[in-house]
Formats: structure tokens, sequence, C-alpha cells
């Protein structure tokens, strides 16, 4: 039997136990209570409030604008509906940064005005301070290597990391490192299949993918991109599970059409 079918509530216990026998682990974003209430419902293992509501939800080119109230705010919401998957929060940028004082001042305003159940953070040898006070006051960390969305202005491009041997060694370095720490899973973003494998297989601690491979100990879409909602957004990791866009515009035409002929609403759809 698999590990979360015997669980009323995913843990980062739990978690390590599915790495431990082998199975994999889901994690999908949400950032609302509606669409977190069907995810939840469908089994999900993890559930990420990521800061990729900056993009899907707010419209934004990148992931920097989004403010840790914002944050929150979309925590608050999937918390409400989260029955049985584990709630990862992303510190957004500039919450973390600046000095470990404020990652843990920010990380506990998750925690206590969402309710969340851990929090992630990007970012390896260089936020160890962070992490560590983090973990200090008892709050489980996640984190991310690999491609980092909020360094992307440095990196300039979305393009695959860790290619060239001095940054795949600085990632390995890195994973090794934020376990040392005591984080409970590490996310690796768009780097070689074959790093991926080997950083998982090194490490104690599950690892979850995108663009990374089959090799991680699970695997991460955001839900929107999954959902084929977002047009054009098409990565070569990518797989898309519906074409919601073309599915809720056939039925926004229908309903406009219906408006305007006159048939909705008809004399059974009125008081």
């Amino acid at each position: 039997m698999s590990v979360t079918k015997e669980i009323k509530r995913v843990t980062t216990n739990s978690l390590q136990e599915m790495k431990r026998r082998g199975e994999k682990i889901a994690m999908l974003t949400a950032y609302d209570y509606s669409m977190a209430t069907i995810v939840d419902e469908s089994g999900m293992d993890i559930i990420l409030v990521g800061d990729s509501a900056s993009n899907v939800m707010a419209g934004h080119e990148t992931t920097l604008p989004i403010t840790l109230d914002q944050m929150i705010y979309h925590a608050q919401s999937v918390v409400r509906a989260a029955k049985r998957a584990l709630v990862i929060v992303d510190l957004p940028f500039g919450s973390y940064q600046g000095n470990s004082k404020e990652a843990l001042n920010s990380a506990i305003r998750i925690m206590k005005e969402a309710g969340a159940h851990g929090v992630k953070i990007e970012g390896g040898v260089e936020i160890a301070e962070s992490v560590t006070r983090i973990l200090t006051a008892g709050i489980p960390v996640m984190g991310h290597l690999g491609l980092t969305p909020q360094s992307i202005y440095k990196f300039g491009t979305y393009t695959v990391r860790a290619k060239e041997e001095n940054e795949a060694q600085k990632l390995r370095e890195d994973a090794l490192k934020l376990q040392e720490l005591g984080c409970f899973g590490i996310v690796l973003e768009k780097i070689p299949a074959k790093l991926a494998k080997e950083v998982t297989e090194s490490i104690s601690i599950p690892t979850i993918g995108i663009g990374a491979g089959k090799h991680c100990d699970g695997q991460v879409l955001v839900i929107h991109d999954m959902l084929g909602i977002n047009k054009g957004f098409k990565p070569r990791f990518l797989r898309q599970y519906s074409n919601l866009n073309q599915l809720m515009n056939a039925a926004f035409k229908s309903y406009i059409a219906d408006v305007k002929a006159k048939n909705f609403p008809n004399h059974t759809e009125q008081y």
C-alpha cells in the first residue's frame, strides 16, 4: 500500500517515508480556495502556494513583484481548502535576502497568518543563515536550486542551469548543505536529468523536480500550465493534461450566444 493512502494529513515525515519506500511525490501549485479544494480532493501530496502567482494570477512578467502580504492572502485561501495535502508557501523576493532576522519574521507571518505547514526558499550556501534561523523557530523549510526564478535578472534567461561543471558542482554542494542545515526537501528546477539523478541519490531528503527529469523523488508543475489555461507557454518539461483555455472559451461563447439570443434564462431558470 502507498504511504499516502494510509495518512489523513501529509507531513514532512510522510514525504521522508515516501522517499525511503520509493513512492513518488506529487506536487502542484494552487493560489485560491476553489482550485485548492479540487487539487486537495484529488489526493495531491503537496500544494505549493508559489510566487508564480505573480505571473499567473497577477499578470506580471516575473515572480519579483509579488509581496509577502499578497503571498499570505493566497496562502490563507489555500490552507482553508487543504484537508490532506501539505501546504508549502514560497517566501517571495525581498522577504528573506536582506538578513536572517527578516527571513524569520517573513516565515513566522506565513505560518501564523496563513496557517501554512512550511516555507520554500530559493538559494544555497548564501542563504544558510536564513534557513538556520527559520528552522530554529520550528518552521519546516524546503530548498530550491537550479533555475531560481527570483534571480532571473542575474541569469538573464530562463534556460537550463548547471550544464557547466562549476555550476553543477556548486549545486551538488548546495544540496548537501541544505540537507545538513535541516531542510525537509529540495525543488530542482531546469537542470540536466543526469545531475538531478546524482543529487537525488546523494541526499536522504526528497527532491521535487520541474524540468529535472524522472529520477527526482517527486514532480511539481504550475496548475495553470498543466491545465492548459495559459496559451503559448510550452516548455519541453511541461505535460499539458487538459486544454481548459479552449473548454472555457467555448463555454463563455455559448453563454454569450444564449444571452444574445434570449435563450438564457428560460422559464425554468427564473422565479
